[in-house]
């Protein structure tokens, strides 16, 4: 039994197919193939039932898949102790990322971070807050950026910035025209909000409670884009993120009202778990980060409130 082996078959567990399994592996079909058959007849068990389309994992199958898991994350595991003993900057970090930064915090670093660490393999993808715990959890990414914080006692937060909250408020609407708002002015305007699962819905409806918003229609969407579009073209306004901003066109821009100081705002941090071992990694990314926001947020010019939970 490899460590090989053990990874090809996840990789066919995980892809339904030996096909797709082994170009995922940077194999040839057939050398993927014959390492899964090895493994099996090694165990004397049969892990893929081969006979159905999709493939299937047969009920012993799925103990064996759960073990070898384990044994491959430990596994990587064994190179991320001698790599942080050793200080090495390089190998792979799996880094999840809430929606609502990524738009505007990707283009800021990841061009920066590739270049100055050739030797990390950035593997970023976008999931909620919900899912990221999960997968800090399991393991199966090593870090993340969200807003924080989250009250989970087995990850640790580390703050990157601090967003302030800014209006989107279209001419036509009856707040336009004012130089800043005051939270309490939210209570009187009709706000469109991002959808269930997003944490700056809750951090927006935290600032303004539900019942201040109207209750003759609902209109709820996944991307501050359709928010700004739908402001434009209706009674609404909206809250975006202060990054977000920078983004708009320069006639939205001129829709854009920030908030009497203190602003409300959110913290975005690095979080990963507390046995995790890529540390020289994480800390080299939060480097880069940092370094790009200071010249984004001017937090000598924006006095920030407690971040809204």
């Amino acid at each position: 039994m490899t460590i090989t082996q053990l990874k090809y078959t996840l990789a066919v567990a995980e892809h339904g197919n030996f096909t797709t399994a082994s170009d995922k592996c940077f194999v040839t079909q057939p050398t993927l193939s014959m390492q899964v058959q090895k493994l099996e007849e090694e165990l004397g068990v049969v892990i893929f039932n081969r006979s159905t389309k999709p493939l299937q994992v047969t009920e012993i199958g799925q103990k064996v898949l759960f073990q070898a898991k384990k044994i491959v994350e430990e596994s990587s595991r064994m190179n991320d102790v001698v790599s942080e003993e050793k200080g090495i900057i390089g190998g792979t970090l799996k880094v999840g990322i809430i929606p609502t930064v990524s738009s505007t915090l990707l283009p800021l670093f990841l061009n920066i971070f590739t270049k100055k660490h050739k030797n990390v393999e950035l593997k970023i993808e976008e999931f909620n807050t919900e899912t990221i715990n999960q997968k800090l959890e399991d393991n199966t990414i090593d870090c993340a950026i969200a807003a924080t914080p989250l009250n989970n006692n087995r990850i640790i937060e580390r703050p990157l910035y601090y967003e302030p909250f800014v209006a989107y408020v279209p001419n036509h609407h009856f707040l336009a025209g004012n130089k800043v708002l005051e939270v309490d002015d939210l209570s009187n305007g009709d706000i469109l909000i991002l959808q269930d699962g997003h944490c700056f819905r809750d951090q927006v409806l935290n600032l303004c409670s539900f019942e201040d918003l109207n209750k003759q229609y609902e209109l709820k969407s996944g991307s501050f884009e359709t928010l700004i579009n739908l402001s434009n073209n209706g009674p609404w306004m909206t809250i975006i993120p202060y990054l977000h901003s920078n983004n708009l066109s320069p006639k939205n821009l001129e829709n854009i009202i920030p908030f009497q100081d203190p602003s409300p705002a959110r913290e975005i941090s690095m979080i990963y778990s507390k046995s995790q071992l890529k540390l020289p990694v994480i800390n080299a990314l939060m480097t880069t980060i940092s370094s790009v926001i200071r010249g984004q947020i001017k937090y000598n010019d924006i006095k920030i409130m407690s971040p809204v939970n």
